[in-house]
């Protein structure tokens, strides 16, 4: 048993390595929302909200759940559907790591990551801009993100298991952008919604995640663990872990595998 948690933790800390190395993915996960925030805090100005909490104080918590998703959902599955596609997940098996440590290892890696990001975000929040943490609300804040982490992780990895390495960006990108603008995470409190589009949003994770964590930080809310949201993350959760049971390979892709000895054959020819 402690042998196979010690391969756990090197392989985790080669994740990160390999993570930090990649200056896109460093980016878009950690640096983007970073960014965001302080273009919405400039140009809206810092000023109380039609919430009666300063911009800072709702951008921040809604734009740190956008940067732990990007960890747990876009990075994962970028990751795994590259490492896939050029057969490391297929050598990976005759190795001595077991398989099933190595899957950990990337899945708790981005739970790292998406940890980072919502610290960095808060600290930034709380030196900049005098953003408030409720004391009361961290036991919301730990179940909501646990539950959050986990249902867009398991989601990563059954996009994993039906796209390849190329389509993967595409279709990650395609699906939390768009969301992420009817979930509250780019739009203010005072930008209101058409009631379809507000109930289009309820049936998907990301709303689930991001409303309780915002939440948490505004004043006279109560500090009571929303169990509706955990419930319909916990239901997402569970739609990941089966799609990825159905369909996640660890070989690659036979389509990925055309192209790319097409590309090497075109880089000979080249040459």
């Amino acid at each position: 048993m402690f042998r196979s948690l010690a391969q756990v933790l090197r392989q985790i800390r080669y994740e990160n390595r390999t993570f930090w190395r990649n200056p896109a993915a460093a980016f878009f996960t950690i640096l983007f929302p970073l960014m965001m925030l302080l273009i919405f805090a400039t140009v809206f100005g810092n000023e109380p909200t039609g919430l009666g909490v300063t911009t800072a104080q709702f951008y921040a918590p809604a734009l740190a759940v956008f940067g732990a998703v990007s960890a747990a959902y876009t990075s994962l599955a970028i990751g795994t559907a590259i490492a896939r596609d050029q057969g490391v997940l297929k050598r990976v098996r005759g190795t001595p790591l077991p398989p099933w440590a190595y899957m950990a290892a990337r899945i708790l890696s981005s739970v790292w990551l998406a940890a980072l990001s919502i610290a960095l975000m808060l600290a930034i929040g709380i030196l900049l801009y005098d953003l408030e943490i409720r004391t009361e609300q961290i036991p919301t804040l730990i179940v909501t993100f646990v539950a959050g982490v986990a249902a867009f992780a398991a989601l990563g990895l059954a996009i994993t298991g039906v796209a390849s390495a190329d389509s993967v960006p595409a279709i990650t990108n395609a699906t939390l952008l768009p969301l992420a603008f009817i979930s509250g995470v780019f739009l203010g409190p005072s930008l209101e919604m058409p009631p379809w589009l507000d109930q289009v949003a309820d049936l998907f994770p990301l709303k689930h995640f991001v409303e309780p964590f915002v939440n948490a930080f505004i004043p006279g809310t109560s500090a009571s663990i929303p169990w509706t949201d955990i419930a319909w993350l916990g239901g997402w959760l569970a739609v990941g872990i089966v799609a990825a049971m159905l369909f996640f390979r660890w070989d690659p892709r036979p389509e990925s595998g055309r192209g790319a000895r097409r590309r090497n054959r075109n880089d000979r020819v080249t040459v």
